[in-house]
């Protein structure tokens, strides 16, 4: 029969694994580095895993493929559950927010650089992943959290970056000179729709390339039609706020 499908152009995928997370029915897994849809009667032909592709690897066509069976999708979610959770086969995107205490710290100060002053090497990190690309627009560590969106250098360039700026946020970050600014722009509006968010801070380097990720975030809000306490730092490439 010819029925609306999925089909995952496997030159453009980069392998990070957020079609996975979208797809309820379990349709779509990583194989050798890249996404693959593992059977035709487990995909839906709905598409939700669309919008999460960063690189527009995957479009709904209509070809003859075998009809959505419910029964075989609720057979594999079963058999997902019993498996260790590594949503898109890659453990180092799984989702996990990163408790702060007394005892990590006293963990980290013991793999300190002694010639280091030791107050300026706690990290401050409270969630994992950071990319924005890779962070699911509906995470947990999302919800009602005040956010901090960051180009990639800022936090190499200027040197307390984790107590000025990490410190109480969910970090997200990324580089708009290398990255496409639309799906960040998709990214963050599906964020505050999601999550209530209390506050966006960005932090861009002085280039002008990086006015990419300030216009991404304030498209976002537009796009959203919801406007949260925002506001912008500038960080020169000599390591001092602007």
């Amino acid at each position: 029969m010819k029925r609306n499908i999925i089909s995952i152009y496997e030159n453009k995928c980069n392998g990070c694994g957020l079609c996975i997370n979208a797809c309820h029915e379990g349709a779509i897994e990583l194989v050798s580095g890249k996404a693959k849809l593992i059977s035709d009667e487990y995909c839906d032909g709905l598409g939700d895993c669309l919008p999460e592709c960063p690189t527009d690897a995957i479009k709904i066509s209509q070809r003859d493929a075998v009809e959505y069976d419910v029964q075989a999708v609720e057979i594999k979610k079963k058999q997902n559950d019993a498996k260790p959770n590594s949503p898109c086969g890659c453990p180092g995107t799984m989702e996990k927010s990163i408790k702060r205490n007394a005892n990590l710290n006293v963990k980290l100060a013991a793999t300190k650089i002694s010639s280091y002053d030791d107050s300026s090497l706690d990290s401050e990190l409270n969630q994992w992943p950071v990319q924005l690309k890779l962070v699911n627009s509906k995470a947990g560590f999302l919800k009602g959290a005040d956010i901090l969106i960051a180009a990639d250098c800022t936090a190499y360039a200027y040197g307390d970056f984790h107590k000025e700026f990490i410190k109480g946020r969910v970090t997200l970050i990324g580089c708009p000179k290398l990255d496409d600014n639309d799906y960040y722009r998709q990214k963050i509006s599906e964020i505050l729709e999601n999550n209530n968010i209390k506050s966006i801070t960005v932090v861009r380097m002085e280039v002008p390339c990086c006015a990419g990720i300030v216009n991404s975030v304030k498209e976002g809000m537009l796009q959203a039609g919801i406007m949260v306490p925002y506001k912008e730092v500038t960080i020169g490439i000599n390591g001092v706020i602007i």
